[in-house]
C-alpha cells in the first residue's frame, strides 16, 4: 500500500472536520477523494502532505508512519486549485525547483527537466515566465514540477477547478495519459462528480467528515451504498415508499406494489423506506403496456437538453421521475407507462440510511402488481 490513512480524525476546535477515515491507495492506482465543499477534503490533503496533524489517527507512506514527519522530508508532491509557480522563474527554474533540495547533480537535473517537460508538451516553452503561458500550460507545468522528483504520492487539489468547461476537459485527459505514462500514484481531490468518474480507478466519497462509499465508480454509480451517494454521484430520482412484506421484500408506492423475488430483510413490515433510480435506467412505453416492471403515469414536463430530453412523469400524487430520452418524447399530458428495471433499484431504510438491497441477480423477478381486484 502506497498511501495508508488509519482511523484519520481531526478537530478545529470543537468542530470536528473528519470523523475516523481509513483508506489506501495501491502503487500505480488514481484514486479521486470525491465530496461537496466542507466534506472534509481539503484537512484529508493537509493530513497527507503534512500541514496538519491529526488530531488521532495515523498517516502511512510505503508502510512507514508520516504522522509526524514535516512536509520537507514526505515523498509527496502536490498541485494546488491556484497557480504556485514563482512568477520571476522560468518554466524550466519552476521545474528545477522541485529537484534542488535532492542532491541531484545538476547535469541529470538539466536532463530531469527536458524529460518532464516534454512529458506536458512544454519542450518548446523551457525559457518562458508564467506569465507568457496560458492556464492550462501553467497546469502542465505544475503537473511536471510535481512529478518530476518521482514522489511516493501525487496529490491533485482541485486542480481543474478554476478553468473553464472545455479546458477542463483537455486537461483532464492530460492528466490521465501522464498517470499512465508515469504510473505514478495519485490522489485527485474534486467536487466534480464526471471528472472523478472519468479518470480515477476507484472513488473515495465523502459527505461532511465521513467516507460514504469507496469502490470502482460503476459500481458505486450502479450500486450506491448509502442514499448520499446515490444522490451526489449523479443523478437520482428518489421517492418514499413502504415496506409490505419482508420475504421476497416487497414495497409499496401508492397503490402498487415492488415485489423483488431473492432477497429478504429483517426491518418490520410497515417502515418507511427510500428508493433511488437513475433517470438513464428508465424507459417510456405508451400507455397500456403490461410489461411486468411498469408503473402508470402522465408527462409533466420536457427538457431538451440537446443530446437528449429530460420527461419527467407523474406517477403518483407528489411522486414524479424524470427519464432520460434520446428519442422523440411523449407530448405534455400524454398517458404514459415508466419501465423500472429492478438491477437499477436501490432502497435503504429511512431511519438509518441503510441499504436494503443488493443489485438484483438476473433470474429475479421485481415487478410493479396493482393489489387491487380487477373488474
Amino acid at each position: 500500500m502506497t498511501l495508508e490513512l488509519d482511523s484519520l480524525t481531526h478537530r478545529y476546535g470543537d468542530e470536528l472536520a473528519v470523523d475516523d477515515v481509513s483508506f489506501g491507495i495501491e502503487s500505480g492506482e488514481l484514486v479521486a477523494l470525491l465530496g461537496p465543499s466542507g466534506c472534509g477534503k481539503t484537512t484529508i490533503v493537509q493530513a497527507i502532505t503534512g500541514h496538519v496533524r491529526p488530531t488521532s489517527g495515523r498517516v502511512r507512506l510505503r508502510g512507514t508512519d508520516v504522522t509526524d514527519t514535516p512536509p520537507e522530508s514526505r515523498e509527496v508532491g502536490i498541485v494546488f486549485q491556484r497557480s504556485t509557480l514563482f512568477p520571476h522563474m522560468t518554466v524550466g527554474e519552476n521545474v528545477a525547483y522541485g529537484l534542488a533540495a535532492r542532491d541531484i547533480e545538476p547535469e541529470r537535473r538539466e536532463q530531469l527537466v527536458d524529460e518532464y517537460l516534454e512529458l506536458v508538451d512544454l519542450d518548446d516553452q523551457r525559457t518562458a515566465l508564467p506569465e507568457a503561458l496560458s492556464g492550462g500550460q501553467r497546469r502542465r507545468v505544475e503537473l511536471a514540477r510535481a512529478i518530476a522528483p518521482q514522489p511516493d504520492v501525487l496529490v491533485l487539489d482541485e486542480p481543474l477547478s478554476a478553468l473553464d468547461r472545455a479546458l477542463r476537459e483537455r486537461l483532464r485527459d492530460e492528466i490521465a495519459r501522464i498517470q499512465r505514462e508515469t504510473g505514478v500514484t495519485t490522489l485527485f481531490v474534486t467536487h466534480d462528480q464526471e471528472e472523478a468518474m472519468a479518470l480515477a480507478d476507484r472513488l473515495v466519497v465523502m459527505n461532511d467528515g465521513d467516507v460514504s462509499g469507496i469502490g470502482a465508480p460503476r459500481t458505486l454509480y450502479e450500486s450506491p451504498p448509502t442514499p448520499f451517494v446515490a444522490s451526489f454521484l449523479g443523478r437520482s430520482n428518489t421517492f418514499s415508499a413502504t415496506l409490505t412484506a419482508r420475504q421476497p421484500m416487497t414495497v409499496a408506492l401508492g397503490d402498487h406494489e415492488i415485489v423483488i423475488d431473492g432477497t429478504e430483510t429483517d426491518r418490520p413490515t410497515g417502515s418507511d423506506v427510500t428508493c433511488h433510480l437513475r433517470p438513464d435506467a428508465l424507459s417510456i412505453r405508451p400507455s397500456g403496456s403490461d410489461r411486468a416492471l411498469s408503473l402508470p403515469g402522465e408527462v409533466t414536463r420536457i427538457a431538451d437538453l440537446g443530446r437528449r430530453y429530460d420527461v419527467t412523469v407523474r406517477v403518483e400524487p407528489g411522486v414524479e421521475l424524470v427519464v432520460e430520452r434520446t428519442a422523440a418524447p411523449p407530448t405534455i399530458g400524454e398517458s404514459v407507462t415508466v419501465e423500472l428495471p429492478s438491477h437499477a433499484l436501490s432502497i435503504f431504510s429511512g431511519e438509518e440510511n441503510e441499504r436494503l438491497t443488493e443489485r438484483a441477480a438476473p433470474e429475479a423477478r421485481s415487478q410493479f402488481d396493482d393489489p387491487r381486484p380487477q373488474s
